[in-house]
């Protein structure tokens, strides 16, 4: 796996200095840490097996890591904006990587698509937006019993408790919150939630509307 990081790495080195997939000044001491904090979830959960959807998969945290950690699980990486959903298309035929795909969609578009609705085993997200409105992305398109996995940082415990009526209307339910550090970044979480009963076909509501409308 870490020949095929360090490549991953090269690539990603690369093209920034071309479009700006990520902070212009990010070193590899800086990318090799976003690549630690995609693979802190296999210390607690495991992939082999599942389908997993990563939504807003950006320069490729962590869905694209966690493809390459796990050459077992099939893996959707979700991202609307051209250049980094070709620059995922760009790793994936370079390196081989045979068990992801990229989808360049919302995720408002795609939880309403019959084939992707309830497709999932796994939804993770990194750094998009709020817990109450990543989970209207992601728990309409869990299986039910799938699980979404939200990176947070030290106010997760404020974004769980907003998130209650999101959870409730969506189906969901807080199973763990797993804490962890980072280099010097002490409070890091990632926050596991279990979809327990089926979303209605209201949700997620139409592009935009979760983002300056949160349940």
């Amino acid at each position: 796996m870490e020949i095929y990081v360090k490549e991953y790495i090269d690539l990603l080195l690369r093209e920034n200095q071309k479009q700006n997939l990520i902070s212009r000044k990010a070193s590899r001491e800086d990318i090799e840490q976003h690549v630690m904090d995609s693979l802190q979830l296999l210390e607690w959960e495991t992939l082999d097996g599942r389908n997993v959807i990563d939504i807003g998969s950006g320069a490729g945290f962590p869905g694209l890591i966690l493809a390459i950690a796990c050459p077992r699980s099939r893996v959707t990486l979700l991202e609307s904006d051209l250049k980094k959903s070709a620059f995922l298309q760009m790793v994936i035929k370079d390196m081989g990587i045979m068990n992801v795909r990229v989808i360049r969609e919302r995720a408002e578009i795609l939880g309403q698509d019959s084939q992707y609705r309830e497709g999932f085993d796994v939804c993770t997200n990194r750094a998009v937006a709020a817990m109450n409105v990543v989970l209207e992305y992601g728990i309409p398109l869990l299986k039910l019993g799938g699980e979404v996995f939200l990176w947070k940082g030290r106010i997760v415990q404020e974004e769980i408790a907003a998130a209650q009526n999101a959870l409730r209307l969506l189906g969901g339910k807080v199973k763990a919150v797993y804490q962890y550090n980072l280099r010097q970044d002490k409070d890091r979480f990632i926050v596991a939630v279990e979809k327990m009963s089926n979303t209605t076909r209201a949700y997620p509501r139409r592009v935009g509307v979760p983002a300056k409308n949160p349940l």
